[in-house]
């Protein structure tokens, strides 16, 4: 979903456009019943499809996630391990629920419990700052920093959220000033822990007239992994000096 100041078309308050959630925008809408076209909607499935999609996860219910969860790990992590790959689940995102789905992989502990369910360097994490860091609950610094130095990341999403007053949240450029996360700190913490698996900026606001899919800016993420380069830079200086 994309929006600027509680509108679907447009941005932050930079004047860019971003994917965005906004509390006040989903009251009221319910897939089941009325036809959802929203900027950033998956338009692979249809209508319907995406209405029996919706029912048959509502149903499942967090236990019922996480029974299919354990059925599948303990059949793949020993393929991966076999074949010397690594598998990394990407965190839900937003990390909470919305119409009535389970959402089970979206804080600390879930996190613990996943990994655990296949104690295996092949099982990691593709930890997305951004999924996990528009909730306030996360620490996503510290769970970086948990993550990597337990060698359980096998690739990191760096991307910054601005959390809004009513727990909404936009999309915004990568650096640290620009929105709640400290993106510094999460460089630091995979630097501290000596990581050398696989980055990028992910997402990217639509910048300097650029059109496209929101969220997936070409110019905001090379500008992104720029500033990136930058930090992991002088953030490896410093664990040498």
């Amino acid at each position: 979903m994309t929006g600027r100041a509680r509108s679907w078309i447009g941005g932050p308050p930079d004047g860019s456009t971003s994917l965005v959630m906004y509390w006040d925008q989903l009251a009221g809408l319910d897939p089941l019943k009325d036809d959802i076209h929203l900027p950033g909607w998956d338009a692979s499935y249809t209508q319907s499809e995406v209405r029996e999609l919706i029912r048959a996860y509502g149903e499942l219910g967090d236990e019922g996630l996480w029974k299919n969860i354990e059925v599948f790990l303990k059949k793949v992590i020993p393929v991966a391990e076999e074949c010397g790959g690594v598998m990394a689940l990407h965190p839900d995102d937003p990390p909470y629920p919305i119409f009535g789905l389970p959402r089970v992989v979206t804080c600390e502990d879930n996190l613990d419990r996943y990994l655990s369910i296949a104690d295996s360097p092949a099982n990691s994490l593709c930890l997305c700052a951004g999924s996990l860091g528009c909730a306030r609950f996360n620490n996503v610094p510290a769970m970086v920093r948990k993550y990597a130095d337990a060698g359980r990341i096998g690739f990191m999403h760096i991307r910054n959220v601005k959390i809004l007053q009513d727990g909404s949240f936009e999309e915004r450029a990568h650096l640290s000033s620009c929105g709640s996360l400290d993106i510094y700190e999460i460089v630091k913490a995979l630097v501290d822990c000596g990581f050398d698996g696989y980055v990028r900026p992910d997402h990217g606001r639509m910048i300097w007239g650029e059109t496209g899919k929101p969220g997936y800016g070409l110019y905001d993420r090379a500008l992104g992994a720029a500033y990136l380069n930058g930090l992991f830079e002088a953030c490896e200086k410093a664990k040498r000096a």
